[in-house]
């Protein structure tokens, strides 16, 4: 009896105090249509298979192990060095650096060794492009959602006095006050806003997802995807999502894109309402109308039970069957928009 009262008093401690943790939002949200019943909710009705049963089965089938779901040895990330042009580089999983006119971007930042609020376990496949310290400054910091591979405390930490500006979707910008941001730097949005920052059009749209980074934090703030407008080119990163007729509402209302950075990774029949499967993915970025896509969300980390290039693999020959143009930079390379889009089978 003793013990198990520690425990829970030890759980509610680490949840209060632990600043990985982030804090649940405090704001009142009652303006957002997406808000109903004290939680967030998507267009669409969206469910995972957690049941005891199920559990179990997912607890098995991760203990039992695949070598595959890794890669044999760990990746080594090409360095980053800044240039001219619209520059898209990617970091591993669903973190990238934009340059777009002029202006430097980053887009779900998680930098850090692996996606836990606990420094163990599940570690990142390889190098990064360039450490945080030997980044330039910062003109906008985008986040999609506050789940660990795309919010990452310790990286918030080092980046929070190279920028300026957060935009986040509602919610979220309470995890970044408590980690000592100030609140003025940050503005949160809902689905469909529109704003410009740094003379570039940003868009907070729609996803099919979930949030939350404790046990007591579930749908607490908002998912989203963002479109990102410059005079030079159109970007639409999907952020973490399910496929759903939100895609083509975004490619009526802002399509086309000259590249989509369209999730691809991380899927199971188990949970297939919030993330797509790859030929998914394909069908999303014809959906919003990209004309290069570049999948996202694989290569950095092993949170499912699929081989590590089970999502690139299937990812080209679903775009190679319905004739849309694929890049698959190396980690760190690279891409320049409206130039050679690098296809290199890197990862064999």
């Amino acid at each position: 009896m003793w013990f198990l009262l520690a425990i829970l008093v030890l759980t509610i401690l680490v949840v209060r105090f632990y600043p990985p943790l982030g804090r649940k939002t405090r704001g009142d949200h009652t303006r957002s249509r997406n808000f109903k019943d004290g939680t967030f909710q998507n267009q669409i009705e969206t469910t995972m298979q957690m049941d005891i049963k199920t559990s179990f089965g997912l607890l098995r089938d991760f203990i039992k192990g695949d070598p595959t779901r890794r890669p044999p040895a760990r990746i080594q990330a090409e360095r980053w060095t800044k240039g001219a042009g619209t520059r898209i580089t990617w970091f591993g999983h669903s973190a990238f650096l934009l340059e777009l006119d002029g202006k430097v971007l980053l887009l779900d930042p998680m930098f850090g060794k692996a996606p836990t609020p606990f420094p163990f376990g599940n570690k990142r496949y390889g190098t990064l492009p360039v450490e945080i310290e030997n980044l330039p400054d910062i003109d906008v910091i985008v986040l999609s959602h506050d789940h660990y591979d795309h919010l990452d405390y310790g990286t918030i930490q080092k980046l929070k006095g190279k920028t300026q500006r957060f935009l986040v979707p509602l919610g979220v910008g309470d995890h970044l006050i408590r980690w000592g941001v100030e609140p003025t730097r940050i503005t949160e949005h809902d689905w469909w806003e529109e704003l410009t920052v740094a003379d570039i059009q940003f868009v907070c749209t729609p996803a099919r997802h979930f949030s939350g980074r404790n046990l007591f934090d579930r749908n607490a703030s908002l998912w989203c995807s963002w479109v990102i407008r410059g005079h030079d080119a159109s970007i639409f990163f999907s952020g973490d999502s399910g496929y759903g007729p939100h895609f083509k509402e975004i490619g009526a209302k802002y399509g086309p894109f000259d590249v989509t950075l369209m999730e691809c990774g991380q899927y199971d029949a188990r949970w297939a309402g919030i993330h797509m499967v790859p030929e998914e993915t394909v069908q999303a970025h014809m959906d919003v109308g990209g004309k290069v896509l570049m999948p996202i969300h694989w290569g950095g980390f092993t949170l499912s039970l699929h081989s590590w290039t089970d999502p690139i693999e299937r990812a080209t020959a679903a775009a190679r069957q319905h004739g849309v143009s694929i890049t698959t930079p190396k980690i760190g390379q690279t891409v320049i928009v409206d130039e050679t889009y690098p296809n290199e089978v890197w990862w064999k």
